[in-house]
């Protein structure tokens, strides 16, 4: 199903930081862990907090590449920081929240420069268009958070 740009950047800006359907939105939800935990490990080798975080930064910053059409990055480098060690020094929780925050706004102004034509423009390193990609993004973004907000709820 076709969809507008306008329509897509709607929900991922709700989906960041306004009003979601689904709940809170990421940024409010993240801001609201405790970070003393954020390195924890839940349930039987489950994810960090941390982990979850970096691991929806990475491919944020792969779909901002992709918008970008950058070429210096390829999927190998993508994949090597998926599910990366962190390190706590590099990658805490405020550090994070800022990353976040700037590849999603980038992602966001770099939106609103386009058109719907955009959305149907092939994807570097994928079989797959614009559109795609931003749902997917999306989607994956709040798949995490899901998870991020139970994992939140059993460490506390």
């Amino acid at each position: 199903m076709k969809q507008a740009l306008s329509d897509l950047l709607l929900r991922l800006e709700n989906t960041v930081n306004g009003e979601p359907w689904f709940g809170r939105s990421a940024l409010s939800l993240l801001k609201e862990v405790n970070p003393e935990g954020v390195f924890m490990k839940t349930g039987n080798g489950g994810h960090s907090l941390a982990d979850l975080l970096w691991h929806m930064i990475t491919w944020a910053q792969f779909t901002l590449d992709r918008l970008e059409k950058k070429q210096e990055k390829d999927m190998a480098a993508f994949e090597s920081l998926d599910w990366r060690t962190i390190d706590p020094a590099i990658h805490s929780w405020k550090n994070g929240i800022k990353e976040f925050t700037l590849i999603y706004g980038k992602i966001s102004d770099l939106l609103k420069k386009k058109n719907d034509a955009f959305l149907e423009e092939k994807v570097d390193y994928r079989d797959y268009n614009v559109q795609f990609l931003l749902n997917g993004l999306i989607e994956h973004t709040i798949y995490h958070l899901g998870q991020i907000a139970y994992a939140q709820k059993q460490l506390n």
